[in-house]
């Protein structure tokens, strides 16, 4: 899975809030259903989490969550 395919063009949607765990939401390309990942809230710190973004901006996000396993269908 290429993290550059997954984020050119596409945007994320917050998916739920689960012990202190934003989850968001995005539909990998080729793929008939959204995949979700978690972003900590400790690494957000002061930033702004949208319910709807570009998928660049969470990147960081993702990346982490395919490297760590949790990057899961919804």
């Amino acid at each position: 899975m290429n993290i550059k395919d997954i984020v050119k063009d596409n945007h994320v949607r917050f998916a739920r809030y689960r012990q202190g765990v934003p989850y968001y939401a995005i539909r990998v390309p080729g793929e008939s259903r959204d995949r979700m990942f978690p972003v900590p809230l400790e690494d957000v710190g002061d930033g702004t989490l949208q319910a709807e973004d570009k998928a660049i901006y969470l990147m960081r996000w993702i990346r982490k969550s395919i490297d760590e396993g949790t990057f899961v269908p919804t």
